[in-house]
């Protein structure tokens, strides 16, 4: 039986790539790192991969977290992985939620609550600038190598849009006056945090692969 040309396509390019486990149960994450690197790499997520654990982020900053997922998975396999951590920073909330982001109304994670108890911090204050801060770590051949990307913007007073996830429904990067979650993927990776590290990951493996960078 013949297999149809998408699915050898598929199997020649995959079999040149070269392939990172991505330290991450977020599949979220999972989709946007993958628009974003277009298919120059081969990702393959914990879920993947076969590995199914919640890594801990036990850490006060973002580059520990990081870290601690990509080394985890490396010690795990022994394969060339990466991992990132991201924070929303707030400016008026002394730089909160931060690295509690993903748990910040509570350990379960809840989005719907962050939000809330984001916007309730917050209340009427003035200065609603804010940040959101992605930490990329990358193991590769045992070494580890930090990227980091910044989208600076302002803090909604109500949610808005549909799309994305997290707390895009109440961040506006600056240049904008739609909300991450008014965006398409194309319009959010335009601005995003997590497009910055990524390129900056993209350029290095471009660089150390000899891979064209256009």
């Amino acid at each position: 039986m013949e297999l149809p040309e998408k699915i050898i396509f598929h199997l020649i390019t995959t079999c040149f790539m070269h392939s990172f486990i991505f330290a991450t149960n977020n599949q979220h994450k999972v989709a946007e790192i993958k628009s974003i690197l277009e298919n120059r790499f081969d990702i393959i997520s914990l879920k993947d991969a076969g590995i199914l654990i919640d890594i801990p982020e036990p850490h006060h900053t973002l580059h520990e977290n990081a870290t601690e997922k990509s080394s985890t998975i490396f010690r795990l396999t022994g394969k060339d992985c990466f991992s990132e951590d991201t924070g929303l920073e707030v400016e008026a909330l002394n730089g909160e939620p931060g690295v509690k982001s993903a748990r910040y109304a509570g350990d379960d994670g809840n989005f719907t609550n962050n939000i809330n108890k984001l916007l309730n911090e917050l209340g009427t204050h003035s200065n609603r600038k804010a940040r959101f801060r992605t930490v990329i770590s990358l193991i590769l051949d045992g070494k580890e190598f930090l990227f980091e990307g910044i989208c600076n913007g302002t803090i909604t007073e109500t949610t808005s849009g549909i799309g994305g996830f997290g707390y895009d429904p109440v961040f506006i990067p600056d240049g904008s006056n739609k909300t991450f979650a008014e965006m398409s993927m194309e319009e959010k990776n335009s601005f995003s945090h997590r497009k910055k590290a990524t390129a900056l990951l993209v350029a290095f493996l471009n660089e150390r692969y000899g891979q064209d960078k256009n």
